[in-house]
């Protein structure tokens, strides 16, 4: 992986001062490789990972497994696009195995996602099957551990 997006991956906040240093290259250097990356979409954006169960705002997320059919001209591509245009879906991954695409959806209840998953993604042409996974606490998000240490251990003896 390149190391430019490794260090911004890590913190996007780094000053492309602070990335010249640590990567021993020009600033100015640093700063075009950015512009391109953004210009070639490499960069997507730019985003803080933020730990919501600090917040006060309730809400529930859970990964939406899919088998779907896909289309003989558009593959999974097409599938793939009905997914994201739906609000309630924050990411959507192709995946190789049982089920074909892992949704993250987003909603007020565990009432709402199992409304959306009965009412919108199973109702759409080609989808076969879904199985929902419900998150019920993160403990590490894209590389940042979100735990601050307070995971308890457990200290039971294994017995054999």
């Amino acid at each position: 992986m390149d190391k430019l997006l490794k260090l911004l991956c890590t913190n996007s906040n780094f000053s492309t001062a602070e990335l010249a240093a640590m990567l021993g290259e020009p600033e100015d250097y640093i700063a075009a490789q950015i512009k391109e990356y953004e210009a070639r979409g490499i960069i997507k954006g730019y985003q803080a990972v933020v730990n919501w169960e600090e917040m006060d705002d309730s809400f529930v997320e859970a990964l939406i497994e899919l088998k779907v059919t896909p289309k003989k001209e558009t593959g999974f591509d097409e599938m793939a696009e009905l997914c994201m245009a739906f609000d309630e879906v924050e990411s959507v991954y192709l995946m190789a195995g049982v089920y074909d695409f892992a949704l993250i959806v987003r909603g007020q209840t565990m009432q709402d996602i199992a409304m959306f998953v009965a009412k919108k993604l199973s109702t759409i042409d080609g989808v076969v099957s879904t199985g929902t996974h419900f998150i019920m606490r993160r403990y590490k998000d894209r590389g940042m551990v979100l735990t601050d240490g307070d995971v308890e251990k457990d200290e039971r003896s294994l017995i054999l």
